[in-house]
């Protein structure tokens, strides 16, 4: 499944449907009087968060959404039926966003959110409902309310527990391959990771979703490499692992590099604590890991992980203080089935 994290669409909810103009015409019914019924409503056009989707891939095909039309009110007070309102499944995380891009209509952060977009015009009057005790055969009727149409971007902002970011060729995607089973591509060049991924991380009967963007290069937040564009997948986070390459030329360099692109693309990255991890520990001796830690921390870091995505060494220590950071229960383990009580289902009995 390609992924894709923007799109534009266009909406268009259902038009009311007509009412009538009719009259009863009946044998031996001398005077039978107005009976047009009302016409019914339009559709809505609701948006709906779902579970099992990560991208907005289905949009790239179809772009045009239009709701149907009310029927029409008919003879012998028949009312016209009320159309059915156009779902949009979208996933988790989606944002609705006006045509400029200035406004955030809706935001998407749980299963089975709706939010009705567009309203369908209601039904317009039949001549029935003109009747009045002075108008005994009305022939005015509404023609029912016209539908709403407008164009909006849809974004998608992956909801993760934990991010993951660093410089390209930094080792991100060996290290999500190493904790998640992401799969994600590993190669030994830049930029092996073009979009973002998701992994699942079982650790100490814990359960979180860890998301890895591409690497970002001095510039990215001006367009250079593949840019800022993925760094929203990761505002929601509630903490970041920043990797670094020890095998690097400057490893204090690339930290700085990293937070002054996360700086100039604001929205609060920088305010997110971050874990500085020192990746690729199986190229370097403990003494050199030692020394570039002692220059992380002088240069800002709160905190240096040596660890090593091939082999695995010094990840259990990182994933612990990634636990300290989340809640109590994070949204997989919400939807996971708890465990009951061995010693209270041993005193069960059916007797």
């Amino acid at each position: 499944m390609h992924f894709l994290d923007q799109a534009k669409i266009h909406l268009k909810s259902g038009a009311g449907g007509p009412g009538a103009v009719s009259f009863r015409r009946e044998k031996y019914v001398e005077f039978g009087g107005p009976d047009g019924g009302n016409g019914g409503k339009g559709g809505d056009v609701v948006f709906e968060a779902v579970q099992g989707l990560n991208t907005l891939i289905d949009f790239r095909y179809s772009q045009h959404f239009k709701a149907q039309r009310g029927g029409h009110g008919m003879g012998r007070d028949r009312y016209g039926k009320g159309a059915d309102d156009l779902v949009i499944k979208v996933p988790v995380g989606t944002q609705v966003l006006s045509e400029d891009k200035e406004e955030i209509l809706a935001d998407f952060t749980e299963v089975g959110q709706r939010v009705v977009m567009l309203e369908g015009g209601m039904g317009g009057r039949g001549n029935a409902s003109y009747k009045t005790s002075t108008n005994r055969a009305p022939r005015q009727h509404q023609p029912g309310e016209p539908s709403q149409e407008m164009s909006v971007w849809l974004r998608l902002k992956l909801l993760a527990d934990v991010g993951l970011l660093g410089l390209p060729n930094a080792g991100k995607s060996t290290f999500i391959n190493a904790i998640t089973n992401a799969k994600a591509k590993v190669g030994h060049y830049a930029f092996t990771t073009l979009v973002p991924k998701l992994g699942v991380v079982h650790h100490k009967g814990r359960e979180f979703v860890l998301a890895d963007i591409p690497g970002l290069i001095e510039g990215a937040a001006d367009g250079a490499g593949i840019g800022d564009r993925f760094l929203g997948h990761i505002e929601r986070c509630r903490v970041l692992i920043h990797l670094i390459d020890i095998a690097g030329d400057d490893p204090a360099l690339a930290m700085k590099t990293v937070q002054e692109e996360l700086a100039a693309y604001g929205e609060g990255l920088t305010d997110k604590p971050q874990l500085i991890a020192l990746n690729k520990l199986d190229l370097a001796d403990a003494e050199l890991a030692e020394g570039f830690a002692a220059e992380l921390l002088d240069a800002g870091a709160d905190e240096v992980f040596a660890v090593s995505g091939a082999t695995g060494a010094g990840i259990e220590p990182l994933l612990d203080a990634v636990l300290g950071y989340l809640p109590d229960r994070t949204s997989t383990e919400t939807n996971a089935a708890e465990v009951e009580d061995d010693e209270q289902s041993a005193d069960w009995s059916p007797i």
